[in-house]
């Protein structure tokens, strides 16, 4: 009879939060103030349309990892109904599968459960533009990993790099294919990322952002 051995314990999981550049925490505020005037008309328009297609908060909020594997509170808009039950169980289940195959990632389907536009606002990435908020307070940066419904306790010792700096709005992973790509080829974008940023780079994402909302698959 085949005894089958425990796996052993990861002892390598802790996480370096590396520093994060004046120049980086310039840029955030930089683009938080320019943005935010120019945007403000359009977004009390999608907050007061999500308010009267369906009953519930305009915001939609939930916990997420962040820098250093710090948790906190991401901000975007509501584009799915109130839930009786929380679907973040679910979702992150889901997630964790993705993760452990080699296929490109596929976005659960909550078709039935989008408010009238909400494939929209998606689409066009409007539901993120909240996250300005986040970028205002410090939890997140204008460019960074992506922070998804994984905890610490589904990722692999050296997938955790991708908490070595701040979450983004956008990122390298975005532009460079997003759910096209596999799990491990958004670690491996993000981790692409950390050892190479600069101002420059940054520079580079936020304007192939617009490109790839307004002309490519963003998807």
């Amino acid at each position: 009879m085949l005894v089958q051995t425990p796996p052993l314990p990861d002892t390598n999981r802790s996480i370096t939060s590396r520093p994060q550049p004046a120049w980086k925490r310039g840029l955030d505020l930089l683009g938080v103030m320019v943005v935010t005037p120019l945007l403000a008309p359009g977004l009390l328009l999608v907050a007061a349309y999500i308010k009267l297609v369906s009953p519930g908060p305009v915001l939609f909020r939930q916990t997420r990892v962040g820098w250093g594997g710090d948790d906190f509170l991401i901000y975007k808009f509501r584009t799915m109904h109130v839930p009786t039950v929380s679907r973040d169980g679910g979702h992150r289940d889901y997630l964790v599968r993705q993760a452990n195959q080699p296929r490109a990632n596929q976005k659960p389907d909550f078709g039935n459960q989008l408010i009238p536009g909400g494939k929209w606002l998606r689409v066009l990435s409007i539901d993120e533009l909240p996250q300005l908020l986040n970028v205002l307070q410090g939890n997140m940066s204008l460019v960074g990993p992506r922070p998804d419904l994984l905890q610490l306790a589904d990722y692999q010792a050296r997938q955790l790099r991708r908490f070595e700096v701040l979450p983004g709005m956008t990122g390298l992973w975005q532009v460079s294919g997003k759910n096209r790509l596999t799990f491990e080829q958004m670690i491996d974008l993000d981790i692409q990322y950390i050892e190479t940023r600069s101002l420059g780079q940054d520079l580079r994402i936020l304007a192939k952002t617009v490109w790839v909302v307004l002309f490519d698959r963003n998807e």
